[in-house]
């Protein structure tokens, strides 16, 4: 699903204009970029939690010339679904 589709589809459902609904999608995706960006995590009852994660700095290989490469210690953001939501997919 893209992202129109999904705007296109809450938009049908909720009966809400579709920018209105476009405008609090990119509301939500930019406070859960800010709060991850801060070091916050975000937990949403019954979806899941986003939190950053802190990756150690280690020596990786460049395979196609075969060297070695120093990646330093890194946050990348994590996403751990609710047990309600893994139950949905099973």
């Amino acid at each position: 699903m893209t992202k129109q589709e999904l705007v296109f589809n809450v938009s049908h459902r909720t009966g809400v204009n579709q920018d209105v609904v476009e405008k609090v999608i990119n509301m939500a995706n930019d406070e859960i970029k800010h709060h991850l960006s801060g070091g916050k995590k975000i937990y949403l009852r019954g979806f899941g939690t986003w939190l950053p994660k802190e990756r150690k700095a280690k020596l990786a290989r460049n395979i196609s010339r075969g060297t070695s490469v120093h990646v330093p210690a890194h946050r990348v953001p994590f996403f751990k679904p609710s047990k309600e939501f893994k139950d949905l997919l099973k």
